[in-house]
């Protein structure tokens, strides 16, 4: 393992007929840091995404999450030691309120079951550490909210409240600026940027204005290979990345 790193990726190789999806790729999330991965369409970011939250085996390397290796475990067993995930499309239950959702992702945590009874919605213990995770991202004024009738920031930020309902080690967060407006970006990126006290992020994004703004470090993916990791001016500067991918966005 590197030396403090809260989640590593060795040596991951994925590969679906001829197509190498994923070559050899390396690469460490340190504790308080943003390290943003950034590649074209097609560069296999998703498919490595997949593979380090456990929705796709890897055919070759490891995955080490807060020193132990997860490389084989199932998704709920990664979240369950603290990887936190949120997607590009939402997964959240719009017919809940924003309390509601967070708190099954307490009481999941507990080890409690999934059915929701009055009782269970009366439980003070889950609604007050469901409302705690909900005012460290901001939401507790939103809490009785319908999660549908919520804002595309406010989803994101309601996925983040269930990642900590969780007890993350470390955020995976996967194109959250997707279908949002510039003032919507800026707010995301304001929030994003606190985020990282509660754990670092490893953030696959597009919108390369929150990469510059966030990231302590870059990692660029092209054809399922890393071209280059360094901090944002090394990348902004590496004339192969300009070549393969920045262009007009460095």
């Amino acid at each position: 393992m590197a030396e403090n790193a809260v989640l590593e990726i060795n040596g991951l190789e994925k590969s679906f007929g001829a197509l190498k999806a994923t070559d050899n790729v390396s690469l460490t999330l340190r504790p308080g840091e943003i390290h943003a991965l950034i590649g074209p369409n097609g560069a296999g970011k998703s498919t490595l995404i997949h593979q380090i939250c456990g929705t796709l085996k890897q055919d070759k390397g490891t995955i080490h999450l807060g020193g132990q290796d997860v490389s084989s475990l199932s998704v709920a067993d990664r979240a369950r030691l603290g990887l936190g995930r949120t997607f590009q499309i939402s997964s959240l239950a719009g017919e809940f309120s924003a309390l509601r959702n967070v708190m099954l992702a307490v009481q999941a945590q507990q080890g409690s079951s999934f059915h929701f009874f009055k009782p269970v919605l009366k439980d003070k213990s889950l609604t007050e550490a469901a409302m705690e995770r909900l005012s460290r991202v901001g939401l507790a004024d939103r809490a009785h909210v319908p999660a549908a009738e919520l804002s595309h920031g406010e989803k994101r930020q309601l996925e983040i409240a269930i990642a900590l309902a969780l007890d993350v080690r470390a955020f995976l967060l996967d194109e959250p600026m997707a279908g949002m407006g510039p003032e919507g970006s800026k707010t995301l990126t304001r929030f994003l940027d606190g985020l990282r006290r509660e754990a670092p992020i490893l953030l696959v994004e597009h919108d390369m204005d929150a990469v510059y703004a966030l990231a302590d470090r870059i990692s660029v993916l092209v054809y399922g290979r890393i071209i280059a990791t360094g901090t944002v001016d090394q990348i902004r500067n590496d004339p192969t990345v300009r070549t393969a991918y920045l262009g007009d966005h460095a």
